[in-house]
C-alpha cells in the first residue's frame, strides 16, 4: 500500500482520484435527472473539432467517456511503469520520466476505444432534423438558466427519443429555474435553444 504513496505515483493516484470523482458527480448528476455527459457534450457541440481534439474523436464519442479512458489508462500505465521498475532496477523511475511515457501509452488507446464508441453513437444528422422540430415543445429544465448562462434540459422528439438541450431564458425572461417547464422558442444552434416559462401547463407538445 506505501507505494501508491510514493511522490512518484502521485499523479496516477490523483488520476483514478478524479476518475472516481467523475463517476460519483455523474451518479449524483443522474439522481436529478441530469446528466454531466450530455452536459459536456452539450458544451463542446456536435460537430467533430478539427486538429488533435478531432482526431482523439471528441465530438464524435461522449466527452466523459473519452476522459475517462484516458484517467484509466494513465494511471494504470504509469503505475505499472513504477512498479516494473522497482521490481527489476529496484528504483522508481522520476515522474519527468514516466508521465510522459504514460501519456503517449494512453492517447493511442484512447483513441482507438473512441473510434468504436463514436461508430455507435448517432451521429449529428441523424437528429439534425428532430433538433429543428423542438421549436414549439416543452422541455423540462434541469438546471438554473438565467441570462448569459445556459443551462441543460431535456425534451422528447415524439419518437420516444429524449434530448438533451443547452436552453437559455429569452430576452424577456429573467430566468427559468431548475424542474420548471419551459417552451422552446427559438433554436440558436444545434442543441442550443432559447425557452420562456412554459404559458400553457397542459401544452404537452
Amino acid at each position: 500500500m506505501s507505494f501508491f504513496l510514493l511522490p512518484e505515483s502521485l499523479p496516477y493516484v490523483a488520476a483514478l482520484g478524479v476518475l472516481i470523482a467523475l463517476g460519483i458527480i455523474e451518479g449524483l448528476s443522474l439522481l436529478f435527472g441530469a446528466s454531466a455527459w450530455h452536459w459536456l457534450d452539450g458544451m463542446v457541440g456536435h460537430e467533430p473539432p478539427d486538429g488533435f481534439l478531432g482526431w482523439l474523436h471528441v465530438g464524435r464519442a461522449p466527452l466523459l467517456v473519452l476522459v475517462a479512458i484516458f484517467l484509466t489508462m494513465f494511471a494504470t500505465t504509469g503505475l505499472v511503469i513504477n512498479m516494473l521498475g522497482a521490481g527489476l532496477l529496484h528504483l522508481v523511475p522520476p515522474r519527468w520520466a514516466s508521465v510522459p511515457l504514460a501519456v503517449l501509452a494512453s492517447i493511442p488507446v484512447m483513441r482507438a476505444l473512441g473510434t468504436g464508441i463514436g461508430r455507435l453513437m448517432p451521429r449529428e444528422e441523424t437528429y439534425a432534423v428532430s433538433f429543428a422540430s423542438l421549436v414549439g415543445r416543452v422541455a423540462t429544465m434541469l438546471g438554473h438558466a438565467r441570462a448569459g448562462y445556459a443551462a441543460q434540459a431535456k425534451t422528447s422528439d415524439g419518437q420516444g427519443h429524449t434530448l438533451y438541450l443547452m436552453v437559455e431564458p429569452d430576452e424577456t425572461v429573467g430566468e427559468l429555474a431548475i424542474g420548471s417547464d419551459v417552451l422552446l422558442v427559438r433554436q440558436i444552434d444545434g442543441s442550443r435553444f432559447v425557452a420562456i416559462p412554459n404559458p400553457r401547463p397542459d401544452l404537452l407538445v
